[in-house]
């Protein structure tokens, strides 16, 4: 009987409260009634108001301060992994990028996964990746699995 529904436990639903989301300008008893939490007068009060980063008309910042560099539309964002990463699958077993994901290694593949050699390997794995490093691959082989470019 402790989960029946009477007065004393009633709760809204899970998730259905969000602070921060109060109503302004709806009377002196919400608390935000009146100037609804913009003070008296002056620009800031006013409608139109202005934009983030405006210095009333002076150089702002962003514009005073020379530019510098580039991007680089052509890079590639690899994701790291090193061969300690890889010591949790079982002996034997073959890791693509898709496993690495599954078992929680790489969240985002971006452009590409690359095996780097820190830490000791143990077990023989075959390993599917977009790319290795030489001691990475050493270690691998040395152990009598396989690293595989794809």
């Amino acid at each position: 009987m402790s989960n029946s529904l009477e007065l004393s436990n009633l709760k809204p639903a899970e998730g259905s409260k969000q602070s921060g989301n109060f109503r302004r300008g709806r009377g002196h008893g919400s608390g935000n009634g009146k100037t609804a939490g913009k003070g008296h007068k002056g620009q800031k009060a006013r409608s139109g108001a202005p934009r983030i980063g405006f210095e009333g008309g002076q150089m702002p910042l962003y514009r005073r301060i020379p530019k510098r560099g580039f991007t680089n539309r052509n890079t590639k964002e690899i994701v790291i992994v090193n061969l300690e990463a890889l010591e949790k699958f079982e002996d034997g077993a073959t890791i693509s990028v898709e496993s690495l994901i599954e078992a929680g290694i790489v969240k985002n593949p971006r452009d590409g996964v690359k095996i780097l050699g820190r830490g000791e390997l143990t077990k023989k794995l075959n390993v599917q990746a977009n790319a290795f490093s030489a001691s990475a691959k050493e270690k691998i082989e040395s152990l009598g699995g396989t690293a595989e470019v794809i």
